[in-house]
């Protein structure tokens, strides 16, 4: 079986400009090859080193001119041409061997590369992927600080070889230029920018991205120190036009808004939460909730207890009246036994009357428990709350009597804590009046968390001492069934 070929770009200098892939090829190619000049050494080679590995075969392809004047009967692009098909032919060998295959190149390999040349020979023929590279335009423009287009702005990539007046027509009808194979053609494309009339806004850069890298306006290099390795830059006339007012801090017209962070997690965060989140100057909410919030020292953390929703939604809206964006944090949805009532109640008060809030939702814990039980959640349901702190145990009692009355399936809410331990046990009796204690029960505990678990009991079997704060809880219908596999549904269909 034929090796595969790996035209592989390795940058323009700087060996951590090098990809992930390209490092990976080329630690585990058999063969490595790459080209240099008489002196034999190599750009390529040299930034590649750090990943190569003992052992493999490297296959050195010196060019046999470095000017256009040579004694070969085709000329210069004559001796090129036998070059390039001996360098294919050698490489041939290895791949009909089996190896594998990585040919280096500066820069990008099918950016004026001599890969190219063995590319158009030998892909034809092998199997063969193209790894692309940073490209010296690319290097050059962010050592120079400067962009190179924008918006609809045109860039032309010129070589320093065409003749000047050429150089100096194109150089006059572009936004942005780069041009590239200096050295010895220097003095001609300084000239033609000079007649464009573009020479004082151009820039030069040597060796990007390594540690002799050199970036000074174009007139004023001597032509006389200028080596291959180096580009003149015509740069974004947007970018040379913009005045750049001093950074105001990010706060301007303040807001509220109330973000949901679902159960648990990144994966559980939804991209408007994302978004709002990123963009907030102040993070307000219970210290657990803002502690999965990752933090950003641009950002400043309001964090309180968990019986202060009040004051917390009082000290967000006045943050946002003094022109901060505030999120207020909340587990699973903010409108669902969470922070939205609480500062929309306190944003009704006339100190607060201008400033603007919004509910950004979040996925429940309801949802959550119920998607990994299967779909009890199926048919009509209602969500309930069990803690007794905000209404008393009798309207809990009224309306969990007529939920099971009704027989929705029901997701009940903070059933117990270490100090309220005799409401869940007073709801499954209550439930028994009415429900089956067959009845499928789903216990969800930290859901989305590293402690989450799933049970599937009966009403019956309902044990309360394994409930605590961090669970939720779904009470099925007398129409929710449970298969054998253990999967929980509710059937969309009433009988």
């Amino acid at each position: 079986m034929a090796g595969r070929l790996f035209g592989v770009g390795v940058g323009p200098g700087d060996p951590e400009l090098v990809t992930v892939k390209a490092a990976r090829l080329i630690g585990d190619a058999d063969v490595v090859a790459y080209h240099c000049a008489r002196h034999g050494r190599s750009i390529a080679r040299s930034v590649a080193e750090p990943y190569l590995r003992d052992g493999q075969v490297e296959e050195q392809f010196v060019y046999p001119v470095t000017t256009e004047t040579t004694g070969h009967p085709g000329g210069y692009q004559g001796a090129l041409d036998e070059f390039y098909a001996d360098c294919a032919a050698r490489l041939a060998t290895h791949l009909d061997a089996g190896r594998t295959v990585v040919v280096l190149s500066e820069g990008d390999p099918l950016f004026y590369g001599s890969y190219m040349h063995l590319h158009k020979r030998l892909a034809p023929h092998y199997p063969t992927e193209v790894v692309p590279g940073v490209t010296s335009l690319s290097a050059a423009s962010a050592a120079a600080g400067r962009p190179l287009a924008e918006r609809e702005e045109t860039l032309t990539v010129l070589p320093g070889t065409l003749p000047g007046g050429e150089l100096a027509e194109r150089l006059r009808d572009t936004d942005a230029a780069a041009v590239l194979k200096l050295g010895r053609t220097f003095p001609k494309v300084r000239q033609a920018f000079e007649d464009a009339g573009r020479l004082g806004d151009a820039w030069y850069v040597e060796r990007a991205s390594s540690e002799r890298q050199r970036v000074v306006p174009l007139a004023d290099v001597d032509p006389a120190d200028v080596p291959y390795m180096s580009l003149a830059l015509l740069t974004s006339p947007a970018e040379r036009s913009f005045t750049a007012p001093p950074p105001e801090p990010a706060r301007g017209a303040g807001a509220v808004a109330v973000v949901g962070l679902g159960p648990a997690g990144r994966p559980w965060l939804t991209p408007e939460a994302q978004d709002v989140l990123a963009s907030a100057t102040d993070l307000v909410g219970y210290a657990p909730y803002l502690d999965r919030v990752p933090a950003n020292p641009r950002q400043r953390r309001h964090s309180s207890g968990n019986r202060v929703e009040a004051d917390r939604a009082r000290h967000a809206l006045a943050l946002a009246r003094d022109g901060a964006r505030v999120a207020v944090v909340s587990s699973g949805d903010p409108g669902v036994f969470a922070m939205a009532a609480a500062v929309l109640e306190a944003a009704a008060e006339d100190a607060f009357a201008d400033v603007p809030v919004r509910v950004v939702p979040g996925l429940t814990a309801a949802q959550a428990v119920a998607a990994r039980a299967g779909a009890p959640l199926g048919h009509d349901f209602c969500v309930l709350s069990l803690s007794d702190i905000l209404k008393p145990w009798d309207v809990i009692a009224r309306r969990l009597r007529a939920a099971a009355q009704a027989d929705l399936v029901m997701a009940l809410y903070n059933p117990a804590s270490s100090r309220r331990r005799h409401q869940l046990p007073a709801a499954r009796d209550l439930l028994l009046e009415h429900r089956s204690p067959e009845t499928p029960v789903v216990v969800g505990r930290d859901v989305g968390g590293p402690e989450e678990s799933v049970t599937v009991t009966t009403l019956g079997k309902l044990d309360p001492e394994d409930v605590d704060m961090r669970c939720l809880l779904i009470i099925g219908s007398s129409t929710t069934k449970v298969t054998d596999q253990g999967v929980v549904y509710t059937p969309r269909r009433y009988p």
